[in-house]
């Protein structure tokens, strides 16, 4: 991007590991945070290990890591010695912000907690991220994705009557808790006085975009169900069967049922008095799937797509993963990044950047994810320290 990023000059302290964490500082990263990555010593990030190809997750440079690191620094701290701890506060007097997934309770424990840190840099913004929250019943539990996805109600609603409780087939809890963080910690930068600590719960983070169920219960007293691709605020809308594929039509508009009804050929469902109202339509859904998937029948899913968004009736294939990064409408949008030089790798490593534009511009950084430690020396230099120092913490396995 040629005009400056939204958060150039911001420095955030990475202390996370695996997913939520390192998305939320992916996203800073890309809004142009310089984000500097504090590991563990010779291990690192988890995700390093992590992912689908043995041979980089044996060079600790894990496809799981690849996926989220890009244009970060890397810097080790071991904060269980006093060495490593001096590096934290070193490097918290400088910083901006503060962003960790430890369990509640470890980082006091370690004497690198919010009050201590405060202590150092009043200004800072300290995100804790954790499954649950950090007061509260289970606050002590340990969370992972597929944990938090079955107790927010995520996976009850997931799937249909046969399938369900049914996982969604991403880590969606870890996501969502990481954008959420993203989102609290850009706003406390923008707050008239810096300063503040954050706690994410990635539970509550889930069941906070879930508001339509939440509120069809809470409001008008029906409990979710599990409806698979059926849209239960519509009918005709949900996945339908074409000629060659499934096909998701939406439509949610009178006018757009009229539209749908004429241009397949059906136009006789119009004066039906089982179909006559949305109401009706949503009771008696089932069967007019029937009637509408013998009349897709006729034509390819991509046809009937192009046709009926032509008319005003929203309508799409349903593509897999290889299918959608290949095709034109994400090709065209520079969701993609390659780094055709990337530590340890023998490869170029493509990776995705985030879904923002700013002034048509995609957000991008310019570094690939980092080596463990790569940038341990230049960071360390810049804090006052000594070469000698330097080695003599890696002796001591403090860095």
């Amino acid at each position: 991007m040629d005009r400056q990023t939204p958060l150039h000059g911001i420095r955030v302290l990475d202390l996370t590991n695996v997913l939520a964490g390192p998305f939320c500082c992916h996203q800073l990263a890309h809004l142009g945070a310089e984000v500097i990555k504090v590991e563990v010593p010779k291990t690192g990030d988890l995700a390093r290990q992590l992912g689908a190809d043995p041979e980089l997750n044996k060079i600790g440079m894990g496809v799981s890591f690849l996926a989220q690191n890009a244009g970060k620094k890397s810097v080790t701290a071991n904060l269980k010695s006093k060495g490593g701890k001096e590096v934290l506060r070193r490097l918290v007097a400088s910083a901006d912000v503060l962003v960790e997934n430890y369990r509640p309770g470890v980082m006091d424990r370690l004497g690198v907690g919010y009050e201590a840190l405060r202590d150092i840099n009043p200004r800072l913004i300290y995100c804790a991220i954790s499954g649950f929250g950090q007061t509260g019943d289970w606050s002590d539990r340990p969370a992972y994705d597929q944990i938090v996805q079955g107790a927010s109600g995520v996976m009850a609603i997931t799937g249909d009557t046969d399938s369900a409780p049914l996982r969604v087939g991403f880590p969606v809890a870890d996501t969502v808790g990481g954008l959420t963080a993203a989102m609290a910690i850009s706003a406390a930068l923008n707050a008239p006085k810096r300063g503040a600590y954050i706690d994410i719960s990635m539970l509550e983070s889930l069941i906070a975009t879930m508001g339509w169920a939440v509120s069809n219960y809470l409001v008008a007293d029906q409990r979710p169900t599990a409806n698979g691709n059926e849209n239960l605020t519509s009918a005709p809308s949900g996945t339908f069967r074409s000629k060659d594929g499934p096909l998701n039509i939406a439509a949610n508009k009178d006018e757009q049922w009229v539209i749908l009804a004429q241009h397949i050929g059906r136009a006789d469902l119009l004066t039906r008095p089982e179909y006559a109202t949305r109401e009706l339509r949503k009771r008696n859904r089932a069967a007019l799937k029937a009637e509408i998937d013998a009349a897709l029948a006729a034509k390819p899913a991509a046809d009937w797509a192009e046709d009926l968004n032509k008319l005003g009736v929203p309508a799409g294939e349903v593509f897999d993963l290889p299918a959608i990064l290949d095709h034109p409408v994400i090709r065209g949008r520079d969701l993609i990044a390659t780094f055709d030089a990337v530590a340890g790798v023998a490869r170029p490593v493509s990776v995705l950047r985030t879904g923002v534009k700013i002034d048509g511009a995609a957000l991008s950084v310019t570094t690939p994810p980092p080596a463990l430690g790569e940038d341990a020396d230049a960071i360390l230099r810049a804090l006052g320290y000594e070469a000698d120092e330097i080695s003599t913490m890696r002796e001591r396995g403090e860095i």
